[in-house]
This record gives structure tokens, C-alpha cells and sequence, in this order.
């Protein structure tokens, strides 16, 4: 690492790792390093993600103690880059340490709250912390698809945005997880507004929460 060089807490604009992405990274936490491992592991729940901007998987296990409603064991494997590997490593840490956390709060864990216990991640890194925390909320569904608790299972809606190209709140995330910080950005990268200019102003309040979901700043 750069000698004096301190990186933002969220999502740092430098090109250097923080010392505990790079601890996580070369030194993995609960991760599986064969198929073979992964196969015969009994798990509670499973719950695997893909990234269209990277091209990154993740695929996360879960065990579960039914009597006091937390994760006891958390399990994970990817074909990610350095800050996949990193943020899920960092994640796995967070939902099994004292005692293992609530399912409940563990729903709500976010990208921002990974990269504040790995020190920041470069900006254009962030969409990486995405992957572990998606995938943990598909392990806890379908734990709880399971063990048949339908009415606990949490789910991400999508909604169309621009009805004339079909751009939805998802693809506004993904381009702002990309990079994109204005409305310009977001329409270069989308062509959203483009036909429908009715979306300008959702899309515009869209980006402004998700900058500050994704990274705490407008």
C-alpha cells in the first residue's frame, strides 16, 4: 500500500486496498476451496447471484439455529475478483460472530456495512460488495422456504422506471453501482428518459438513494 495513504471508509476514490481487504482477500474466511467440500456440506439454506456488470457468481451456505433463530455456520464460493472475495469473506465474519446474527437483521445487512468493517473499497469496486449480501438474503429465503416460513421470506421488488425502453429501479442500481453520480451519467449509460421523459424525476430521486444506500453520500 501506498506509504500515508488512507482510504474513505466508503467507497475510497484511490486504487489501493485497505489492509483488511487484503488480509481478507489473500487469507479467506469460510469459503470453500473444491467442489468436493462444497457437495457434501449440509446446509440450512443456499443462495447464489451472478453480476451482469462483472461477470462475477457468488454461491453462499448457510446453517441455522432453529432455537435461537441465527446463523451458526456461514459458507461461501466464487469466481469474484479481489473485492468480491474480500467483501463476502468480511460478511461471513459478520453474520457468525458472538453467537451468530438474527436472520432479521441479517436481512438487512448492506454493502455499506461491509465496506465499513473492510476499511472502504475503491468506488468503481463497490457492485463486488453486492454479491455477498444479495446472496445471503437468497440463503435466508430459501432457508425459510424450507422450513416452510413463507410469510418471513423477504424479496427485492423491481418496477419499471422508463415504460418506454423497460428500464427498471434495478438497472438505475447497476449503473450506479457501475459508477454513474448524475442523471446524465445514468441516461449515457441506459438511454433512459431518452423517449419517456415522464421517468426524469423518479429517476433522478432513484439515483440520489441509491448513492446514498450504496455508498453514504449523495
Amino acid at each position: 500500500m501506498k506509504q500515508g495513504f488512507k482510504p474513505d471508509v466508503i467507497g475510497n476514490e484511490g486504487w489501493f486496498y485497505s489492509e483488511k481487504v487484503k488480509d481478507h482477500f489473500f487469507n479467506p474466511r469460510n469459503i470453500f476451496k473444491s467442489k468436493a467440500e462444497a457437495k457434501k456440506y449440509k446446509a440450512d439454506g443456499i443462495g447464489t447471484i451472478g453480476s451482469p456488470i462483472c461477470g462475477d457468481v457468488m454461491k453462499l451456505w448457510i446453517k441455522v439455529d432453529k432455537k435461537t433463530d441465527r446463523i451458526k455456520e456461514c459458507k461461501f464460493q466464487t469466481f469474484g475478483c479481489a473485492s468480491a472475495i474480500a467483501s463476502t469473506s468480511m460478511l461471513t465474519v459478520m453474520a457468525t460472530e458472538k453467537g451468530g446474527m438474527k436472520l432479521d437483521k441479517a436481512l438487512k445487512l448492506t454493502p455499506k456495512d461491509i465496506m465499513e468493517r473492510l476499511g472502504g473499497l475503491p468506488e468503481r469496486k463497490v457492485h463486488c460488495s453486492v454479491l455477498g449480501d444479495k446472496a445471503l438474503r437468497e440463503a435466508i429465503n430459501d432457508y425459510f422456504r424450507k422450513t416452510r416460513q413463507f410469510e418471513r421470506i423477504s424479496g427485492e421488488g423491481t418496477k419499471i422506471i422508463d415504460k418506454a425502453l423497460k428500464i427498471t429501479n434495478k438497472d438505475i442500481e447497476e449503473a450506479v453501482l457501475e459508477g454513474a453520480k448524475t442523471f446524465e451519467e445514468i441516461q449515457k449509460m441506459t438511454k433512459i428518459g431518452i423517449q419517456d421523459k415522464n421517468c426524469i424525476p423518479e429517476t433522478k430521486r432513484l439515483i440520489k438513494y441509491y448513492r446514498e444506500k450504496h455508498f453514504g453520500k449523495n
